[in-house]
């Protein structure tokens, strides 16, 4: 019930392997939106889920926006007005992103410590997942819609697969 499965890193194409990463964003907030609100299961898998959560959200979900300003951002700026528009977006809504994350992370972290305080903590992790999802939905739109398109059309495949290498460096050398 408080399952998620997603892939890690299978493609070989960067945008790809960007977007694997947002559908797991994307079931990660679910996953946590679930666990604020699911009933019937036990201590232990409450624990459980929200430690893997928290720890998502406290590791790997702010890797990824390190992924994208330090790999993106640097070869698409200055290449084009609409793309370069999208990529002062994404660096704002990055940093706009922190406390809510944080937030979230913060809730598994105390859930995880303290199943046993589900109900309590229940209303805080469901606002919080909710407010990271009004967060995130026009962020990864505009990041899909506009600066991964850019970077099939405006980089050349070297660019393209030095990306990749830079990516699974990056994972390889992280808790993901």
């Amino acid at each position: 019930m408080l399952t998620h499965t997603g892939t890690n890193g299978i493609s070989d194409d960067a945008v790809g392997l960007l977007l694997e990463c947002h559908g797991r964003i994307r079931a990660f907030v679910e996953l946590a939106s679930r666990l604020a609100h699911v009933e019937g299961v036990s201590a232990g898998e409450i624990a459980d889920r929200a430690r893997t959560v928290g720890r998502y959200f406290a590791d790997a979900l702010p890797q990824h926006a390190d992924d994208e300003e330090l790999s993106l951002l640097p070869r698409l700026a200055g290449r084009d007005r609409q793309v370069d528009a999208a990529l002062v977006r994404m660096h704002h809504d990055h940093l706009g992103h922190a406390a809510v994350v944080a937030r979230v992370a913060e809730v598994c972290g105390e859930l995880a410590a303290s199943p046993a305080r589900h109900a309590a903590l229940s209303p805080a992790l469901g606002a919080a997942a909710a407010a990271l999802r009004e967060h995130l939905e026009r962020h990864l739109a505009l990041e899909e819609e506009i600066v991964f398109p850019a970077l099939r059309t405006l980089l050349a495949a070297g660019a393209r697969a030095e990306i990749v290498r830079e990516l699974r460096s990056r994972w390889d050398h992280s808790s993901r």
